[in-house]
């Protein structure tokens, strides 16, 4: 522990190391003879971490509030202690600085335990209510989805083809087309590999045959757009030729995780053709070997497919032939 002119602070590397090697510690944060004590400490075989302030004499503990999080009441030498700590090993790291939050508030800030268990909590809260930026992959899958959304308006209108865009609903493919269903997945590698989500992704519905168009994008060129410029150019469309079926494009962008105040300085361009491949040729999990117990125990499959240099299926539907970013 380093005693800054802030106030103490417990290193997660000093804390790391002791859980390494399964010792138990205690890192005082306050000064001997202040009230409460407070202190920083490694649980005994070093494999929880927890706080413990010390209760005055009419003390209780706070109510934990959060379902990761327990509050108990200890023993030591003729003391009474708050201690806080949590059941979910893997988050100690994320837990270390929560401890220290809190810790921090009284020893520095001089709140009570109840102010600086609760002013913690809010915010964190407010911190993890904040619309958070898509990821990498959301990003670009939404660009192909709506790249795909463009080439099916020319053929069936803009109305029809929002309509068709089921993917954002959580619908096990992300088009619902006349005669046949459509999942798009889009990549950032030079290979097409493409992740997988559940055992039905592939799987075509009966008499409905899907297909799998595979797009790899690269950063940057001449053509390149970001996200927000595609979802604009296709709002500015929409809002041209079919403006009643607005407000359902807008919902289908906030469902995909889409907001205007995103950060977005990420440029795209297509970086090979569209591929467009029928899915019953493709390999896919299959389940249905397993006994009915076994397969009811498993909630949830993800696997990477990789189709680099699969040829093209014959006679693909048409309406992607002319295929370009919005």
């Amino acid at each position: 522990m380093t005693d800054s002119p802030a106030g103490p602070h417990v290193g997660w590397t000093d804390v790391e190391f002791y859980l390494g090697l399964g010792l138990a510690t205690t890192f005082p944060l306050s000064r001997p003879g202040t009230h409460p004590q407070v202190s920083y400490v490694v649980e005994h075989g070093g494999k929880d971490i927890s706080l413990h302030v010390e209760l005055d004499r009419h003390g209780c503990i706070p109510h934990a509030a959060l379902p990761t999080i327990r509050i108990d009441q200890i023993a030591d030498l003729g003391h009474r202690y708050a201690r806080i700590r949590t059941d979910r090993t893997e988050l100690l790291r994320d837990f270390h600085d929560f401890l220290c939050a809190v810790g921090d508030r009284i020893v520095i800030h001089g709140r009570s335990l109840d102010q600086a268990y609760a002013e913690t909590v809010q915010a964190w809260s407010a911190l993890l209510d904040r619309p958070r930026a898509l990821s990498l992959e959301k990003r670009i899958g939404l660009i192909g989805e709506l790249a795909v959304l463009g080439a099916l308006s020319k053929e069936y209108g803009w109305s029809a083809a929002i309509e068709s865009w089921t993917g954002p609903n959580r619908e096990e493919h992300d088009f619902g087309l006349p005669g046949y269903d459509l999942e798009v997945k889009t990549t950032a590698s030079e290979q097409r590999r493409h992740t997988i989500h559940g055992i039905a992704q592939l799987t075509p519905a009966p008499d409905r045959p899907l297909w799998l168009a595979s797009l790899q994008l690269t950063r940057g060129g001449t053509a390149s757009r970001t996200l927000a410029e595609c979802a604009q150019a296709v709002r500015g469309q929409v809002t041209e030729q079919a403006p009643a079926a607005l407000p359902h494009l807008d919902r289908q962008l906030v469902a995909s995780g889409w907001s205007e105040t995103s950060p977005d300085d990420e440029r795209w361009t297509l970086r090979s053709p569209l591929l467009l491949l029928d899915a019953e040729g493709l390999p896919r999990l299959d389940l249905s070997a397993l006994p009915e117990a076994a397969r009811e125990r498993i909630s949830s499959v993800t696997y990477t497919l990789d189709v680099t240099d699969l040829p093209a299926s014959p006679q693909p539907p048409s309406v992607l032939a002319d295929f370009r970013l919005p």
